[in-house]
C-alpha cells in the first residue's frame, strides 16, 4: 500500500500506556534518505515525521479497510 495525501496515519507510542497519535497526511516528502510525511495531528499541531518500520499504520481516506503499513515501512 502506498500512502497518499489525505490518508489517515496512526503512529504507535514509544512509551507503554501512552496512546497512539492519529493524524492526516498533508504532504509526502521523498528524499534519498527515505520518505517523510507532513502530518496534521488530531490536536491541530503539524509536524514532519520520518517513520520507522513497524511504528506507522495508514488507512486510505474514505476506505473501509483496516490499518496497513505503508510500502516503505515494511
Amino acid at each position: 500500500m502506498k500512502a497518499v495525501i489525505g490518508d489517515e496515519i496512526l503512529v504507535d507510542s514509544e512509551h507503554a500506556g501512552t496512546p497512539a497519535r492519529r493524524g492526516e497526511i498533508l504532504e509526502i516528502l521523498e528524499a534519498e534518505f527515505g520518505t517523510r510525511y507532513r502530518v496534521r495531528w488530531d490536536d491541530g499541531h503539524e509536524t514532519t515525521i520520518h517513520p520507522v518500520a513497524g511504528t506507522v499504520r495508514v488507512r486510505h481516506s474514505g476506505s473501509r479497510k483496516g490499518w496497513q503499513q505503508p510500502e516503505h515501512a515494511r
